[in-house]
């Protein structure tokens, strides 16, 4: 990050010098009709939409939640946050998305941890929505939440600290916001818009709430290979649960350890090692029936998974 920026940030705000005095945060600063609920009015200009706030430091924040949108980013060092009971080390380079359902807690960070706070009202967002277009990706059923009040993913928490086009729109953005650049709303609203477009790409980076949705997917997906394993594509997958491709792709190898083929083709073998035990159907026949019309690659595959020829296999566990 630029080093005048970078300064600019640690500077100690007034009111970490009071909490380096021994007071406690301002509550003042942040809420106004429920204590546990952060306000935007006390943190937004009225008319604006985004805002862009050092996060402060040396102190404890108890469970809270807000009235809108926060996307931490960490510009040096780390933030320990727990959201919803999720332990979460934001690092250097990583990006936190807080919905109005998520539940924060945040602990004491030192001199030189450095994040900022953007602090957004959905329809804000609606720039960046439209240049998402109509692709599902994760982020953009978060955004949607998001402007319609469902919540149904509190977080999303990306690791992208390596991804250079991402932390040179970051960087861009905090400046906008920082030194309120002319004509900066619409500036800003691209700008995100295109943070939205390579944060897609890289969806493969997004750590979800640690609650059922992985186990969900999961099991939606070994459910459709159950029930489609002959001729199940991935693209058709993909369009049923409303997903990238890329991104469900990479999801299912995080989830499960195996890429789509290999899930397929472990459910055809398995099926062929139990027609071959529990039928008299001819071996080209089997082959044929879990889905594969080349009978030689069946059989290297075959004997690849269990150590021997379907026609051996059929001998060796036939009771």
């Amino acid at each position: 990050m630029n080093v005048k920026l970078l300064n600019e940030l640690r500077r100690i705000s007034p009111e970490e010098e009071g909490i380096l005095a021994g007071n406690g945060p301002d509550a003042d600063i942040y809420t106004s009709r429920r204590a546990d609920t952060v306000d935007a009015d006390k943190l937004l200009e009225r008319g604006r939409l985004i805002t862009v706030r050092p996060s402060t430091r040396f102190a404890y924040f108890p469970p809270h939640r807000h009235n809108y949108i926060e996307v931490v980013y960490m510009c040096q060092g780390f933030t320990h946050h727990v959201v919803d009971g999720d332990d979460i080390l934001l690092r250097e380079g990583e990006i936190l998305f807080l919905s109005q359902k998520a539940r924060q807690e945040l602990f004491p960070a030192g001199e030189e941890d450095i994040a900022v706070n953007f602090i957004v009202l959905p329809q804000f967002f609606d720039e960046g929505l439209r240049m998402l277009g109509e692709t599902e990706s994760p982020l953009r059923a978060f955004l949607l939440d998001a402007l319609q009040g469902r919540g149904e993913t509190s977080y999303l928490y990306f690791q992208v600290a390596d991804i250079l086009p991402i932390q040179n729109l970051l960087e861009n953005l905090i400046w906008s916001l920082w030194n309120h650049e002319t004509n900066q709303r619409a500036i800003n609203q691209i700008s995100m818009g295109l943070l939205f477009l390579n944060l897609v790409n890289y969806s493969d980076r997004i750590a979800f709430e640690a609650s059922d949705r992985g186990a969900n997917l999961q099991l939606a997906v070994l459910n459709y290979v159950e029930d489609h394993y002959v001729d199940g594509k991935l693209s058709d997958l993909a369009a049923i649960l409303g997903y990238d491709l890329f991104w469900l792709s990479k999801e299912i190898r995080r989830l499960t350890g195996r890429n789509y083929t290999r899930l397929i083709q472990a459910k055809r073998l398995q099926q062929a090692a139990y027609l071959l035990t529990q039928t008299s159907m001819r071996v080209d026949e089997i082959g044929m029936k879990v889905g594969y019309e080349n009978q030689s690659y069946f059989y290297r595959l075959f004997k690849g998974e269990y150590g021997e020829t379907p026609r051996a296999y059929r001998l060796s566990h036939r009771a």
